[in-house]
């Protein structure tokens, strides 16, 4: 019985995992993961693999086994597997450092959606590491990352806009993007808002106000407050908890006060189905025509 529950966790775990940026497992049957990992079982060769990486199980670290493993997964098909096998060909853990492979591997998984991958492979496209530099493919895949709610992208990303690289010079998504990964803690997003505000440049500088500041502003009506106030409660960072309701509630508020800013974020969230909400077209076209119309 032991045996199928680790077996089935091995099938199940790695897909989700991978979604939400790693494996979380408990010590288990190792014997039953070795047994469906050598079955082919991709799931429970990723999880060997990070056996091996990490010295689960009571194994010893050996990341030489641990490629070994992750390469067998990342060969079928395996996204997160994929991602983590790019990383020991960045670091030379485990394999010859190469700089290409690894640019080989995250490409795989930043395709399969993998949005570590996607940030991973940006920066790379960005520097010119292990591949031909390119702003103009980095900036797909780090939207992509940042899309999914990668602070890290959504910081790159907000500065190639700022400074014009590889896209449109765009005071406005700069601002935006970010606004979003400084919300979620993200330092370098914080310094490069102050310095852009110190050199007179659009900026939401409402990130740095306690929520109950923000609240207080937002109830008054105060439309920057009620976007920043429905970012904290979208991505659940500082001092708030996530909250997708309120989320909506000031994103919404905030954009019918004329935030342009909260436009492009409804768009976005009806677009992609986020907060709870299912896909709406229309309601993301409306917005993203509302948010373009808008005053800059």
């Amino acid at each position: 019985m032991l045996a199928a529950a680790v077996l089935a966790a091995a099938v199940g775990l790695a897909p989700r995992a991978a979604a939400a940026g790693g494996p979380q497992t408990e010590p288990a049957d190792l014997a039953a993961i070795r047994a469906a990992a050598r079955d082919e079982n991709t799931g429970a060769q990723l999880l060997l693999g990070l056996a091996y990486l990490e010295g689960r199980y009571g194994l010893r670290r050996d990341p030489g086994r641990a490629a070994y493993w992750l390469r067998r997964a990342a060969r079928d098909g395996q996204p997160y597997a994929q991602y983590r096998l790019g990383e020991l060909y960045a670091e030379g853990l485990g394999v010859p450092r190469d700089p290409a492979h690894a640019v080989y591997w995250w490409r795989r998984a930043a395709r399969a959606g993998n949005a570590q991958a996607q940030l991973r492979l940006g920066e790379a496209l960005l520097a010119g590491r292990g591949v031909a530099r390119d702003p103009r493919a980095a900036a797909h895949w780090l939207t992509l990352a940042a899309r999914q709610g990668n602070a890290q992208a959504q910081y790159e990303l907000g500065r190639m806009y700022h400074e014009g690289y590889g896209v449109p010079r765009d005071a406005g998504r700069s601002t935006d993007w970010l606004s979003r990964a400084a919300a979620q803690g993200q330092s370098d997003a914080v310094k490069l808002l102050h310095l852009i505000e110190e050199a007179g440049k659009e900026s939401t500088l409402t990130y740095q106000q306690s929520a109950e500041v923000l609240e207080r502003k937002a109830k008054a009506g105060d439309p920057r407050a009620q976007y920043e106030l429905g970012l904290r409660y979208e991505s659940g960072a500082w001092d708030v908890p996530r909250n997708p309701a309120l989320a909506l509630h000031w994103l919404r508020a905030a954009a019918d006060g004329g935030n342009r800013h909260a436009m492009a974020a409804l768009a976005h969230i009806y677009d992609r189905g986020l907060l709870g909400l299912a896909p709406d077209p229309k309601r993301a076209a409306y917005w993203r025509r509302k948010a373009a119309a808008a005053p800059h």
